[in-house]
């Protein structure tokens, strides 16, 4: 008899500068599965937030699906997504490794142009800005390490899996089969 795969719902948090997004397209394509980033659901053209409802029945569309992974922290669709999952994947980098990784993604979008979210850009205005997405790092980094143990406290039916380095995390990537 054929076990199931028993990863077919996946959601992946961590930090901004993480690697959610390239680890839920690698897995996406790997299984097979629609991916999305909340991101993508969340930010319009222009940097333009949707609102709350919208961007819940988006997400609430996109984990009704059988299989699917997605990407992100958004706290106003938790209750949308960690019970529909059955994985949950931390990338729980340090805060030096983390920052690094988003500084390097940072300065491609800024100066090679590299588009995310729906087409939009950073820019080094931006970059610096109020709205630094360097800031929302330092904002977010620690609150998020000690919100999510007490959030994955609530989801019992999820057993995560939490990676502490990109080696990690290619390390148990390599051993995942379709």
């Amino acid at each position: 008899m054929q076990n199931a795969r028993p990863m077919q719902r996946i959601v992946i948090i961590g930090s901004t500068g993480s690697g959610k997004s390239t680890l839920g397209r690698t897995l996406a394509a790997k299984f097979g599965v629609p991916h999305t980033e909340m991101d993508t659901l969340h930010w319009l053209p222009g940097w333009i937030e949707r609102d709350d409802a919208t961007f819940r029945e988006l997400v609430d569309a996109f984990t009704a699906q059988p299989a699917w992974v997605i990407d992100g922290n958004y706290s106003v669709a938790r209750d949308l997504v960690w019970p529909r999952a059955d994985t949950l994947i931390w990338l729980d980098y340090s805060f030096p490794r983390t920052a690094w990784q988003l500084l390097r993604r940072t300065r491609r979008r800024v100066f090679e142009g590299e588009r995310c979210c729906n087409g939009n850009e950073e820019s080094l205005g931006r970059s610096l800005g109020r709205d630094s997405i360097l800031l929302w790092l330092l904002k977010t980094y620690w609150r998020n390490r000690s919100n999510y143990p007490n959030a994955l406290a609530q989801h019992p039916h999820l057993k995560p899996l939490i990676f502490r380095s990109p080696v990690d995390t290619a390390a148990w990537l390599s051993g995942v089969g379709c």
